[in-house]
């Protein structure tokens, strides 16, 4: 059996909260061998903090998402980012999804925040988990003045101009891929560098076809290393290889012994 890292699924969603041990012996029975549970709601982080201290495969991200800005607390952020199983700061960054063109405040305290969050994966040399929507300018303009940031771009969305950051920045490639209005997300796949490509599930969001609509879990990331392996034309041994070490590499994690 193939192994595979999710390297983005919130296991401490209260969705999760009835099943979680079901959940990971699923996820175990298709060969996921690693996640990381990201940071988005600070509310979340102690129940991270205790999967993962109870399940040796599971790590976890600090972070506040940008829809979350008045739960920000950078105190509480440090309390627990120096903790062994704490692999990146994030997920964290800028979301105009719901904005209206005019909200100049908003966009300038969500680029503080995330300004904020850039700072502290700095300070504590670690990667960052970046969450971008209808914000890919702004998110490049800030990104790019940080050289010695490295971190992943989470749901890519298949912006040429966040290809840019492909020096520093890895792409995590979720369950939109495999949708039938994804076209321009899996035609920019091809041309990110292999050595940058990450494999997520943003579960229990964005659940891979043929199972949209329902609630995602880690098992479905073979659901979207299918997809990838289909349009990039290559084997799915070679996939599991490529996005293991990339991820092992990324946040530190312990290399894979096996993947096929």
């Amino acid at each position: 059996m193939l192994q595979w890292i999710d390297t983005h699924c919130h296991l401490d969603h209260h969705l999760y909260y009835k099943d979680v041990e079901q959940v990971l012996e699923n996820a175990k029975q298709a060969g996921i061998t690693h996640a990381i549970i990201p940071g988005a709601d600070p509310r979340d982080l102690q129940r991270a903090l205790e999967l993962c201290t109870h399940y040796e495969e599971l790590y976890f991200a600090v972070g506040v998402h940008p829809l979350d800005l008045e739960r920000f607390d950078r105190t509480e952020l440090e309390n627990y980012i120096r903790h062994p199983k704490c692999v990146a700061v994030g997920e964290c960054g800028l979301d105009y999804h719901r904005l209206d063109s005019q909200d100049v405040s908003t966009k300038a305290r969500q680029k503080e925040v995330f300004c904020t969050q850039i700072e502290l994966a700095l300070i504590h040399q670690k990667p960052l988990i970046v969450h971008i929507r209808e914000a890919s300018q702004d998110a490049y303009d800030i990104l790019k003045g940080h050289q010695n940031l490295r971190g992943v771009l989470h749901c890519f969305n298949g912006d040429a101009i966040l290809l840019k950051l492909c020096e520093n920045f890895y792409y995590g490639i979720g369950g939109v891929a495999t949708f039938k209005n994804a076209q321009h997300l899996q035609n920019a796949l091809p041309k990110i560098p292999l050595e940058r490509l990450l494999l997520e599930t943003d579960a229990p969001y964005l659940t891979p076809h043929p199972f949209r609509g329902t609630r995602n879990e880690p098992k479905h990331t073979t659901l979207v290393a299918q997809k990838l392996a289909q349009i990039l034309s290559i084997e799915p041994v070679r996939l599991a290889h490529i996005t293991n070490t990339n991820a092992a590499t990324l946040f530190g994690l312990a290399p894979l012994t096996k993947v096929s």
